[in-house]
């Protein structure tokens, strides 16, 4: 079940910024183990590197590539690079994200466009040019990865990243509708609050650098009592790029613990 076996996947994003399991490091070891082989996409080397190495020390097959997908020349290189090794993609997961405080006054114009750049921009560039190799080789799928940020406010005043992650969402319906006669699939993974190396980071910018504070917090939102965590993320991601999915498109797995359906 759900095999992936001799599939090429892209996964971008495919480092974690600190130790532990993110979204994306996550997503590229599970579809390694299940049989990819797993170009793993990030801006940085040694984080795209340790993946590959756990990859590769449980037997599986992965490369470790540095490009930045918000550069549309970059991201051309990179497919014609993943072409250049396996003449094919099967599977592309858009896992970049970030997220910056700050509502529409308060958020200067250059981190509105580096927001928009960053959760927009990289899903549309990548799918430019993969999804003419999708429809080449006769079909493919696509996952993207978005939050329950562009669903509904959750207590972060992040204007840009919500609205980024809303378009993320509808781009990908709209994307599937147009792709789907072609064999083309296109899924949302929209990911809650997840305990992963980036909640450091985020407290920081929301919560004065109060980690157990503001962790404590995020499982008090979630009606399971707790946060998620990366292997949540990947094994929906898993799920929308296997051929169990095949009757799948133009929708999301919202994978939050309840929250978005609470009005708490």
């Amino acid at each position: 079940m759900l095999r992936l076996d001799g599939k090429v996947a892209i996964v971008t994003g495919s480092g974690s910024i600190g130790p532990g399991w993110g979204n994306g490091k996550a997503t590229a070891v599970l579809f390694a183990r299940q049989g990819a082989i797993v170009i793993g996409v990030d801006t940085n080397p040694e984080a795209a590197s340790d993946t590959q190495a756990i990859i590769e020390g449980e037997g599986g097959n992965s490369v470790a590539i540095t490009y930045d997908v918000t550069d549309a020349g970059q991201v051309r290189a990179l497919v014609a690079d993943c072409l250049e090794r396996h003449g094919r993609i099967d599977v592309l997961v858009n896992n970049v994200g970030r997220s910056e405080p700050g509502g529409p006054v308060e958020l200067d114009e250059a981190t509105w466009d580096t927001q928009m750049a960053l959760n927009v921009k990289s899903a549309y560039l990548t799918c430019r040019e993969v999804l003419q190799v999708m429809e080449r080789q006769g079909g493919g799928a696509v996952v993207n990865v978005s939050s329950v940020a562009g669903m509904r406010y959750v207590g972060k005043p992040q204007v840009a990243y919500a609205a980024a992650k809303a378009a993320v969402m509808q781009f990908t319906r709209t994307t599937a509708v147009l792709y789907a006669a072609k064999g083309i699939r296109l899924n949302c993974v929209v990911p809650g609050l997840m305990n992963t190396p980036l909640v450091h980071r985020l407290a920081n910018k929301y919560a004065g650098g109060e980690y157990e504070r503001f962790v404590a917090h995020r499982h008090a939102q979630v009606p399971m009592g707790r946060m998620g965590d990366a292997w949540d993320v990947a094994h929906a991601a898993l799920f929308l790029a296997a051929d169990e999915a095949k009757y799948i498109t133009a929708t999301e797995i919202v994978v939050d613990g309840g929250l978005t359906a609470a009005t708490r």
